[in-house]
């Protein structure tokens, strides 16, 4: 067949079919008098090998390779394709994201499309100071979209950005939860801590029902965050992690203060609970924690079980709960 016939057959472009031949990738067999290419069946066969190898996204010189060697193996290649493949999807992704978050934006000409896409590169920075400067420049500034927070203040290490990504953050309110929601789900547990930080700044009711659902994740960091969280809002759906948080060490100066406000604004019976903690407590070292958080909570019930424990047979117990009793008597 000549090359118009090849062309027309197999769905390839004669411009084409003489880049293949020049590559030695596809070369027919024979020439007519004229001079004219003339394939072979053998040649439209390797044509269409070399077209199938194509669609699974091998390059030229890939295909080339692929096709020279009788013993070639594919696994290496494939894999090797399937990564490129991946990485490739990934950018794209990322640009459709972008675009996205533009079109939210609602720009009114190409300087609020650079604008934006300025705000969103910045927050990318390697630099953590950059990062810093974009965040607080949005206060004086337009701010943020709340999708770019959201994916920053996720990806967030460095202490210092992540705490200026949070402040602008929560200055969204409600609008942020879905985005931090969705963070929850993550399989990494600190891209979750980092949302279970961020939504217990946002001072929304609707904070409350995320926070209670992050009291079942795996990872204990997130139970004992949203636990504290939980606390400060004077919800006590956290209340028996705060409690394991003392008795662990944990975290305990931060859980038995999250007790003490708890006590002010739920009326449950947290010290029977304490009290629990306490007999169920195998050292003394976390005896000790549990008695020192009873001094958090200012109610009668814990100025009783005090009382008790000032006659503990520990000695360290027995003298810190009298230290606590002789500060509430001089108050």
């Amino acid at each position: 067949m000549l090359i118009g016939e090849v062309a027309q057959r197999c769905g390839v472009s004669a411009r084409m079919l003489r880049h293949y031949d020049r590559l030695g990738l596809v070369t027919p067999t024979g020439r007519t008098s004229g001079g004219y290419r003339e394939y072979s069946a053998d040649d439209v066969r390797r044509l269409f090998h070399v077209e199938s190898l194509r669609t699974l996204g091998l390059t030229l010189d890939e295909v080339k390779d692929a096709l020279a060697e009788p013993d070639f193996t594919p696994d290496a290649l494939i894999t090797e394709v399937m990564s490129r493949t991946r990485e490739r999807i990934a950018a794209e992704q990322a640009v459709l994201t972008r675009l996205e978050r533009v079109q939210r934006s609602a720009p009114a000409d190409w300087a609020d499309v650079v604008h934006v896409v300025t705000r969103a590169r910045a927050l990318e920075s390697d630099s953590g100071a950059r990062r810093q400067q974009a965040v607080l420049a949005a206060a004086a500034d337009t701010a943020i979209a709340v999708d770019d927070l959201v994916a920053a203040v996720l990806a967030e290490q460095d202490v210092n950005v992540a705490g200026a990504l949070r402040w602008a953050l929560a200055r969204h309110g409600v609008r942020a939860l879905p985005g931090l929601v969705d963070g929850l789900d993550a399989a990494d547990a600190a891209i979750r801590r980092r949302a279970v930080v961020a939504i217990a700044g946002i001072e929304d009711p609707k904070a409350l029902v995320p926070l209670r659902s992050a009291l079942g994740d795996g990872d204990i960091d997130v139970q004992d965050r949203a636990a504290v969280a939980l606390a400060h809002r004077g919800d006590a759906t956290g209340l028996s992690v705060l409690i394991a948080m003392v008795g662990a060490g944990r975290r305990d100066v931060e859980a038995a203060e999250a007790l003490g406000r708890l006590s002010v604004h739920e009326p449950t019976d947290i010290v029977d609970l304490v009290q629990e903690s306490y007999d169920a407590a195998t050292d003394d070292a976390s005896r000790v924690r549990i008695t020192q958080a009873l001094g958090e909570i200012d109610s009668p019930a814990a100025g009783v079980m005090l009382a008790r424990l000032s006659a503990a047979p520990n000695r360290t117990v027995a003298a810190t709960a009298r230290v606590i009793l002789d500060g509430r008597t001089g108050r």
